[in-house]
């Protein structure tokens, strides 16, 4: 009989019929042995080991940086001038539950196993190696991409105080680049603690834009009326978009559920802090369950306001759908314009420069980590998984932070439309990320039903279930093939078929294929069925580190340790 923890009573076990099964080989899944073959944070492998460092606080702090960026304060701007208030408070809505659906399904496998490299191990062991090799470099590349953008993002910020003409945006691009590789470098205990502290500032400048938000929308600020909801009447709560009446409204709808989309990327990047995390069982499941308040709170809300502030025929909004990224490219720079109140812009563009610097910074940290995981697995050239003695793998480190300089495109104005180009990679790369979490979760659940895993083993289990994943999993598949629906319509600049935006828009989904049938044709791999996945490989490493991160924890709260902390700033960390 095989023994499986309840995590209602930790002194309760459950059994279950022990299924026979063949032991895992690196040979079935076309990889070569390796000392952490599975992509494990083991502490026995101390030259391939990445460091639990990061604690319940800082996970937490990670998890709401990711989810909040330039999306939500500058891409909103564009998303209500182009589709109106109603389009964007129902995509954002939707896309939102889709977003928790996908986190809560990664929560259910990431706590069973956490594992270093993020989710491309999960799809690896429960779905097909193939599929975890596409998976894997898919958000890599996702991720070398989006670093070299938020360099040139935050170049970009910084000319509204200091014009090109007088600085070169290359010097700026260096001095971010070397300070998110030196904070890298440092190791994850420093890194997390930046990352805390920069997250900390994003959610208070959320905050305030919320409470700014409200002021302005009830007449708090003096010689502005109150706006309510007079903006959904006039010019009203659906523009068009790509064509008049029904069809325009309805292309505009959709519109804003691929900027919705690209909103929200990023949310899912606390599945690759699991290998790093203290106690991961139990701080990973606490920050997956604060996603639904961040979403509710950070996204809905404030989008709720804007559309009341700002009306989306505004000219001053159109200015700024079409500026860069600096604070004049918000929408809440257009509503502080239009209530009448100065100074606030440049403090605003201060906070926009503190959101891309973090995002930069937690960005090359997902690249290195990434790269990293697929090394373990020998996807990668195996001195990719090497790491120093404070666990940072520091030749993906390099690697990603090298690649990272291509950003020094955006120096030269003949190069930015090719780098522009090469940025809408981005949302489809994070799409199929979605995609693969969603499949790996139908699979796992399928291979715990199989193996006769009990439900009361999982210390965190996704409350929408398979059904919920399988809903997710339609409507991210829909999204994914009509991200790009407008260039099909008519274009000024490109007659009928924008065949530029066409060809950057959808490569990600045939390079995706590629990668998975090339692997499998190469490899010569299978698709596992649910009872050959492999669900306990290196589990018994994770539930030792488990029990030693219970036990420091009982003693620092019988020796009140850390008190005040706990029963203040704790309860909302």
């Amino acid at each position: 009989m095989a023994q499986y923890r309840s995590y209602d009573d930790p002194e309760k076990y459950s059994p279950s019929e022990e299924v026979q099964k063949e032991p895992y080989t690196h040979q079935q899944y076309g990889e070569e042995p390796l000392n952490n073959p599975k992509g494990l944070s083991d502490p026995r492998d101390a030259n391939h080991s990445l460091h639990r460092g990061l604690n319940a606080r800082q996970v937490t702090m990670i998890a709401i940086g990711g989810a909040i960026g330039t999306g939500l304060i500058i891409g909103t701007g564009n998303a209500l001038a182009r589709s109106g208030p109603a389009s964007i408070m129902i995509s954002y809505s939707i896309v939102g539950l889709l977003c928790y659906t996908v986190m809560c399904a990664l929560g259910e496998m990431a706590t069973w196993l956490p594992a270093a490299g993020g989710f491309a191990a999960y799809a690896t062991r429960f779905v097909d190696p193939a599929l975890g090799f596409s998976l894997g470099y898919t958000y890599w590349f996702k991720y070398i991409i989006v670093t070299p953008n938020q360099l040139t993002a935050a170049a970009l910020v910084i000319q509204y105080w200091c014009p090109p003409e007088q600085v070169n945006p290359g010097v700026f691009i260096t001095v971010f680049l070397v300070a998110i590789v030196t904070i890298n470098y440092l190791g994850i205990r420093f890194f997390g603690e930046i990352e805390f502290w920069l997250s900390s500032i994003k959610v208070l400048t959320i905050l305030g834009l919320i409470l700014l938000s409200l002021i302005i929308a009830t007449g708090g600020v003096p010689g502005s009326p109150a706006t309510g909801f007079k903006y959904y009447n006039n010019p009203g709560a659906f523009n068009t978009y790509k064509g008049d009446g029904a069809t325009g409204r309805f292309t505009a709808f959709w519109y804003s559920f691929t900027n919705a989309v690209f909103a929200y990327l990023g949310t899912e990047l606390v599945g690759v802090t699991v290998g790093e995390a203290e106690n991961p069982r139990r701080n990973i499941p606490r920050a997956i369950k604060l996603t639904f308040w961040r979403i509710l709170v950070f996204y809905i809300v404030l989008v709720f306001l804007l559309c009341m502030i700002v009306p989306y025929d505004s000219k001053l909004l159109v200015f700024a759908t079409n500026a860069s990224t600096s604070a004049a490219a918000s929408p809440f720079v257009v509503a502080i314009q239009i209530a009448g109140i100065k100074t606030l812009p440049g403090f605003l563009n201060g906070c926009i420069l503190i959101f891309v610097f973090s995002a930069a910074n937690s960005d090359l940290y997902i690249a290195s980590r990434t790269i990293h995981g697929l090394a373990l697995k020998h996807q990668a050239p195996s001195f990719l998984a090497i790491t120093d003695k404070r666990g940072v793998p520091y030749y993906s480190l390099g690697l990603s932070a090298l690649i990272a300089c291509i950003a020094y495109l955006n120096v030269a104005e003949n190069a930015a439309d090719v780098f522009g180009y090469f940025v809408n990679l981005v949302s489809i790369f994070g799409l199929l990320t979605w995609i693969s979490i969603l499949v790996s979760h139908v699979y796992f659940v399928k291979a715990r039903k199989a193996q006769g895993v009990p439900e009361e083993s999982l210390r965190y289990k996704s409350p929408f279930g398979l059904w919920g994943t399988y809903v997710a999993l339609g409507f991210c598949c829909l999204i994914a093939l009509t991200k790009n629906f407008a260039v099909f319509t008519y274009d000024e600049d490109y007659g009928n078929f924008d065949y530029k935006n066409f060809i950057t828009g959808y490569l990600g989904i045939p390079l995706y294929l590629i990668m998975i049938f090339g692997y499998k044709f190469v490899k010569k791999t299978k698709g596992l069925k649910p009872h050959e996945a492999d669900l306990f490989t290196g589990k018994d490493v994770i539930d030792a580190d488990e029990q030693e991160w219970l036990e420091k924890e009982r003693n620092e709260k019988a020796s009140g340790a850390n008190y005040w902390y706990r029963h203040t700033l704790g309860y909302l960390f």
